[in-house]
């Protein structure tokens, strides 16, 4: 294996990175039914603009593998790393993702890094960088054939409420019971947009404007209120992630009608409204220690399909 070179991303042109990227695309497709063309084709316009920080691995002068990050306020966040299949090892993967961490360590301001990289192969056997900053938290990704979800019971919620498709004017209120219901909840640990309305707001307009986890489907987006006040105590939202795969992006409800049957009946909503698109499937992802979680949807018929590991550095705002 020739010795490979880490470079600047900047150095480089959305061509560099064509085969790099269309084998990332198919390996998305191959093994999560995911179109990753719209993700890929925004890595290739940022490049042209020389606008994409990060870094990329050279073996004879080709790309072999890249890693790339945005900053956020005072927070790192790793968006995707991927090494070409012939080259694939630990070694590759932890040059690329050291190489990112250190960077991010040393810019101002930055007190926080946080990713969850779905294509990273080696998450048991790679030395993580900064592991004395370190959180690990496995998270889970799962998997639903839609002919099955068809014949799920309909709900009947132990607390009276309205179930209403999603519209903007709900945005708000939504990131307000994304900031409340997941106060002290692991995954506001793995996401600080979780913790603040504000915070949350920034996620939503992430989820529905960008294609990092599919495409935003309002037809399959719910809201449930509650009936006495018409107050947003429960949403699920849904995107498309292949032609004919849906993906639940999001499912939250307030601490008042959690294990009243909210959040199944919003999420068979969803199911049944992917279904009915044409959809064969729908997956999603959740932090493997949320039980309760893990047992509502494995009751719905989700099965496991795979594991991955959601990183954050944190307290190293004294580092040089």
């Amino acid at each position: 294996m020739p010795l490979a070179r880490i470079v600047d991303l900047r150095q480089l042109r959305s061509g560099d990175l064509d085969a790099l990227l269309d084998e990332e695309t198919q390996v998305w497709s191959d093994t999560l039914d995911w179109d990753f063309r719209a993700s890929a084709n925004l890595v290739r316009r940022f490049l042209d603009m020389q606008a994409l920080n990060g870094y990329a691995l050279l073996a004879n002068a080709s790309p072999i593998g890249y890693c790339y990050y945005v900053s956020e306020e005072k927070k790192g966040l790793i968006g995707d790393l991927y090494v070409m299949q012939d080259f694939v090892c630990a070694e590759h993967e932890q040059r690329l993702l050291g190489a990112v961490v250190d960077t991010l360590v040393k810019t101002p301001y930055i007190q926080r890094i946080e990713s969850q990289l779905m294509m990273l192969r080696n998450s048991q056997t790679i030395a993580v960088p900064q592991r004395a900053h370190l959180q690990v938290y496995i998270r889970a990704f799962m998997e639903i054939d839609l002919r099955q979800a068809a014949r799920l019971p309909q709900g009947r919620p132990s607390y009276k409420v309205l179930i209403d498709g999603w519209t903007e004017r709900k945005q708000d209120d939504a990131a307000t019971l994304i900031a409340v219901a997941y106060q002290g909840h692991i995954d506001a640990e793995i996401n600080d947009q979780y913790r603040s309305p504000a915070g949350a707001r920034r996620f939503l307009t992430n989820i529905i404007q960008y294609p990092g986890c599919g495409s935003f489907f309002q037809p399959a987006s719910f809201v449930a209120l509650e009936q006495h006040t018409g107050k947003v105590c429960g949403i699920c939202l849904a995107s498309l992630v292949h032609s004919d795969v849906g993906h639940i992006t999001q499912v939250c409800v307030s601490k008042a009608v959690r294990a009243r049957g909210v959040g199944y009946e919003l999420i068979r909503r969803s199911l049944e409204s992917l279904a009915r698109h044409g959809c064969r499937k729908a997956s999603l992802t959740v932090t493997s220690s949320n039980r309760e979680a893990i047992a509502l949807y494995e009751r719905m018929g989700f099965r496991h399909s795979r594991d991955f590991a959601a990183y954050v550095w944190s307290g190293f705002s004294r580092l040089s």
